[in-house]
């Protein structure tokens, strides 16, 4: 089991976001065999440190998922604190769309952990529906958004954009996509949008 980031000392946590950052570069760059200690180095920390915070490559693969799911999702409050309610779900579709794009690199580390027993998955759903459940209610209440959408619908939608949209030279059509499905999540709005 690792250790609950909350209960570590700052130099510790700092340490542990390192290697996660690390080691979501490694594993979408360099597949599911990215040694270790390439995983430790890139985070500026000795194997102790990184097998401290991670006793297993799976317990390190499931963290480094969650913990890009939690900053994704995490990000719907700060973006609607600096932008009107369509133009922060734009945004947010942007960063999910990068998001998906790192773990189908990690597609194959993924895998591997989850069939050694983890389950990186489990709790994904509820924390995208409670993103985008967010975003939608605020452009709603704005007048700005459908107010009839069922978050996990948009969810679905943006793997769908993401699953046709995965080479990086698609990324402008991405780009696209997502706007055609923020025009989507208008129509039938209170008003009309302010301009995003």
């Amino acid at each position: 089991m690792t250790t609950k980031p909350g209960a570590l000392r700052a130099d510790a946590r700092r340490n542990r976001e390192r290697i996660l950052e690390a080691a979501v570069r490694a594993f979408a760059e360099k597949g599911a065999d990215v040694a270790i200690d390439t995983i430790a180095k890139a985070a500026g920390v000795g194997s102790a440190t990184l097998y401290r915070h991670f006793p297993t490559r799976e317990a390190l693969v499931e963290a480094a998922y969650r913990n890009e799911l939690a900053r994704v999702c995490d990000s719907a409050t700060t973006l609607l604190a600096g932008h009107t309610p369509d133009r922060a779900i734009r945004l947010w579709m942007d960063d999910f769309i990068d998001y998906l794009a790192a773990k189908q690199g990690m597609a194959d580390a993924l895998r591997a952990a989850v069939a050694s027993g983890a389950d990186p998955f489990a709790e994904t759903l509820d924390k995208l529906g409670t993103a985008l459940g967010t975003l939608l209610r605020a452009g709603a209440d704005a007048g700005l958004l459908r107010p009839d959408t069922d978050p996990l619908d948009v969810g679905f939608a943006l793997a769908g954009v993401a699953l046709i949209t995965s080479a990086p030279d698609q990324r402008d059509r991405a780009g696209r996509l997502l706007d055609l499905l923020l025009d989507g999540l208008r129509y039938g709005a209170d008003r009309p949008p302010s301009g995003s």
